[in-house]
């Protein structure tokens, strides 16, 4: 008997606009430009409170009081030393290896060198998450550095995470508007609902894997060039144009070729994100700082060019870009910085998820033939 889908099936291509699940971490309107943390709007909390209380907000649901933001920050500084055998897996790494596969490796060590891996229960982790937080930032400086053949910096847990990010990059102390700067960066980053990596991290969760393995795989979904992976080429798309007078014609080639501009569009904004807004302002800041202004007049003059000729609007990787390389981050590494923004938004949906769990399963309808005569 042929087998039909029924009538009422509905394939949704992206799951685009699919409610998979409900949740009290992010809220995003993408009509009217909202990104929310817990009921904090990204305007009021984005440059007003450091990475590690924005972490807090994200797992607990509520800012900390001054005495619970010392203690968490002492306890995830406590904690940014990986072992040993984290840092001798990163030196096997080849130096030509993707800095993101790098880091899947390193995460994968993570979890191999806690003893307490398959310990569930809110309390196991959380610990797990406060160890992957602290951590993560260390292994993005330490892999760069180890493929550049420099020494590594060791952290300091007398220095915020953002300053000792940083530090251990760059091999010097790094000046107070940097440190703001990538703050900001961190909690931009930090959450944003059920992205593709996010998503990939809540499957795996509700399946009752450990933590790691849920991080390991968002840390592939984030990878990828459709996700993540675009802030990589919106700086490679800056240097191919060159200069600012370089944009019209630039544009012009781009457009008759069909070919898409990183950095622009976004599956849920129908308006300029709320974060390109911050971002913007801190690349022009930067830029000043800096005393070159180059990559800030080709990305103005690009926005602007798209957005007269195709309405488009910038995402957060368009002026994330210039900002990460204006504070050393090499290209082939602000993927990798993103990850460890968003390993606190990460571990806020895969607690959630163990909290109130059921298992991620999907259908997909069936379009191929049915009832082959078998013969050989």
């Amino acid at each position: 008997m042929t087998t039909t889908a029924t009538t009422t099936e509905q394939v949704i291509s992206g799951l685009e606009g699919v409610l998979a699940t409900e949740s009290s971490i992010c809220f995003i309107d993408g009509h009217a430009g909202v990104l929310e943390y817990r009921g904090y709007n990204i305007h009021d909390i984005a440059e007003r409170v450091p990475f590690e209380d924005v972490v807090f907000l994200l797992w607990e649901a509520r800012l900390p009081d001054a005495a619970e933001a010392k203690t968490f920050r002492a306890e995830l500084a406590a904690l940014r030393a990986p072992a040993g055998q984290v840092i001798d897996a990163l030196r096997l790494v080849p130096s030509s290896a993707h800095p993101m596969a790098a880091l899947r490796a390193a995460v994968a060590m993570l979890a191999a060198c806690d003893p307490h891996q398959e310990a569930q229960g809110r309390a196991a982790n959380v610990l797990k998450a406060k160890r992957l937080t602290a951590q993560m930032a260390t292994l993005v400086a330490a892999q760069h550095r180890l493929a550049q053949g420099l020494p590594l910096i060791p952290p300091d847990p007398a220095r915020s995470h953002a300053e000792d990010l940083l530090r251990m990059l760059n091999g010097k102390d790094p000046d107070a508007e940097s440190v703001q700067a990538l703050d900001i960066v961190l909690n931009l980053y930090a959450e944003h609902e059920l992205n593709a990596s996010t998503f990939t991290a809540r499957v795996i969760t509700g399946t009752l894997a450990d933590a790691y393995s849920a991080i390991i795989g968002a840390i592939g979904a984030l990878k990828g060039p459709l996700h993540g992976g675009a802030v990589d080429d919106v700086q490679r798309t800056l240097m191919e144009i060159g200069s600012a007078d370089r944009v019209r014609p630039w544009v012009e080639e781009a457009l008759a070729a069909k070919r898409k501009v990183p950095g622009f569009g976004h599956r849920v904004y129908r308006v300029l994100d709320p974060r390109a807004v911050h971002l913007r302002a801190m690349m022009e800041r930067l830029a000043r700082a800096n005393g070159d202004t180059r990559w800030v007049d080709i990305a103005l003059a690009l926005q602007d060019e798209l957005k007269q000729r195709k309405n488009l609007n910038a995402n957060v990787d368009y002026y994330a870009a210039p900002v990460l390389y204006y504070l050393g981050f090499p290209l082939n590494l602000f993927t990798s910085l993103i990850t460890a923004s968003r390993i606190a938004g990460w571990m806020a949906h895969v607690l959630e998820q163990y909290d109130n769990n059921r298992l991620i399963r999907p259908r997909a309808r069936y379009v191929g033939a049915h009832e082959l005569a078998f013969s050989r």
